[in-house]
């Protein structure tokens, strides 16, 4: 990365900065070096989209000049645009981040789309569960999409707790979801007709390997899955085992995995007695979610 963000002296017009700093991200070897710059440009001016176009003429002005040499400055020491910026979209919804949450990964809506699979009935009244919810993200897109459900996200910071109740009630379904501090399904009773989970996944020993942007910004505790990266799911899978009533009868659960973990998760799947388990890819064609419903037994 280089030493500094070019010079962007105020009677610049906001097109010309828009380019000089894109020029510089991709110098720099940045992957997305014109989004980046326009995502950033929008941010520090403070513009839409369609107002940066169409107002590109315009000078930039001092305060534009410093906000935005300050968030390039940032960019090109490695901080993602997400924690620049403070917020992301996710199901074309915009979600507020904090130290504690993840920033919202496309790969994430699969977990979406296949609980709402799962339950294809728009009106149908649903009770639902996220654990370790984060930003809230997929609690309020599921919320979103059916409009008689109530949702509870779990996790255990009370930052990322705090930030989900602020985006529920921004994205408009705040009255139908409750926040609660705890640890996977030990503060619950149930019964959930859907219980969702994007768990830490990667194994303790791969964490270092990461790209620099996620082990550097990214909550440990979001990432950190163990030695093997499946303690989470081994605890969630043992639990409804043991308390196979916190699922309702029809009930499901959907997970996200990693790239490389169907074959194992899968395989705790059906040692903790569900049978019927379906897996769904991503637009890069991996697997990346493991839906699961109980056998009968589990439940008697």
């Amino acid at each position: 990365m280089s030493k500094g963000p070019p010079p962007l002296p105020s009677p610049l017009t906001r097109a010309e900065a828009l380019r000089r700093l894109t020029q510089a991200f991709s110098a720099a070897g940045l992957a997305n070096p014109r989004g980046d710059a326009r995502f950033l440009a929008e941010h520090a001016l403070g513009l839409s989209a369609s107002e940066l176009i169409l107002q590109g003429q315009a000078p930039l002005g001092e305060a534009g000049a410093r906000a935005l040499e300050e968030a390039a400055a940032k960019r090109l020491a490695g901080e993602p645009v997400a924690r620049i910026i403070g917020a992301w979209e996710f199901w074309g919804l915009p979600f507020r981040l904090s130290p504690e949450t993840l920033v919202p990964r496309p790969d994430t809506e699969t977990l979406v789309e296949a609980s709402l699979r799962l339950f294809p009935e728009p009106a149908r009244p649903l009770r639902l569960v996220d654990l370790g919810t984060g930003s809230g993200c997929i609690l309020v897109a599921l919320l979103h999409e059916r409009s008689h459900a109530f949702g509870i996200g779990l996790d255990s910071s009370r930052d990322a707790l705090a930030t989900a109740r602020e985006n529920a009630t921004a994205n408009g379904i705040g009255t139908r979801a409750a926040f609660l501090r705890g640890c996977w399904l030990d503060a619950l009773s149930g019964p959930f007709d859907l219980i969702v989970s994007n768990p830490p996944y990667i194994g303790t020993g791969v964490i270092p390997t990461l790209d620099a942007e996620v082990r550097g910004h990214d909550p440990m505790a979001a990432l950190d899955g163990g030695p093997d990266g499946l303690d989470a799911y081994r605890a969630i899978f043992s639990e409804i085992a043991r308390r196979p009533r916190l699922l309702a009868p029809g009930g499901a659960l959907a997970v996200e995995i990693g790239y490389d973990q169907a074959e194992t998760v899968t395989a705790l799947g059906r040692k903790a007695g569900f049978s019927d388990i379906t897996l769904a890819h991503d637009l890069a064609g991996h697997p990346r979610v493991v839906t699961l419903r109980p056998s009968l037994s589990i439940r008697e």
